[in-house]
């Protein structure tokens, strides 16, 4: 049986194996969606803060999870650097995850952390920006009760939005937080 383990682990190596984009500026980009606390947010509403920007959803099994929790321990190791950065969780799965949804789950990872969601239309075009692959697991029949496959990289992107690095699924919370505080260093 494919896991949705086996299906990011997968996701990750196309991605990885594909051309890299001709300029960093090809990653990222702007975006409209609503946080998990019901207010419309943009890519311009956290100000000078760098983004560590995660594409996943509240019913993964395994992938999500894990990543949340490297998030959760990043920015308990940046200390106060982490003031300078924001976490955003942003859905791939617009259906289930609504607001209240993401209300409920977001807050077990790490008080700072922010879920987004928004229209399927709004989370298809921050998801393009991003070059962020999803789509609901054609091997499930059942409408409430499925798995989305999807790209399981870490973005972190500076201040005007530009993409800076990003960070595989499996780099631990102590390498993430190293070099985000080299970069915020040579700020």
């Amino acid at each position: 049986m494919i896991t949705a383990r086996t299906i990011a682990v997968l996701a990750m190596a196309l991605m990885l194996a594909a051309p890299v984009p001709a300029r960093a500026g090809d990653i990222g980009g702007p975006f409209a969606l609503v946080d998990h606390h019901g207010n419309r947010v943009t890519h311009e509403s956290y100000g000078d803060k760098y983004l560590l920007v995660f594409f996943g959803y509240t019913y993964c099994p395994d992938v999500c999870p894990t990543e949340l929790l490297v998030f959760s321990q990043t920015l308990d190791l940046l200390g106060d650097k982490a003031a300078r950065v924001q976490a955003l969780f942003i859905s791939v799965d617009p259906v289930r995850d609504t607001p209240d949804k993401l209300a409920e789950y977001v807050p077990n990872f790490h008080p700072d952390l922010i879920g987004l969601t928004g229209t399927a239309a709004e989370v298809k075009d921050a998801a393009r920006a991003y070059r962020v692959f999803f789509r609901k697991s054609l091997a499930e029949a059942d409408e409430e009760n499925y798995i989305v496959d999807h790209t399981s990289i870490v973005y972190f992107m500076d201040p005007a939005g530009e993409f800076v690095r990003h960070f595989v699924f499996g780099q631990g919370a102590k390498t993430v937080a190293s070099a985000i505080e080299k970069i915020l260093a040579e700020d």
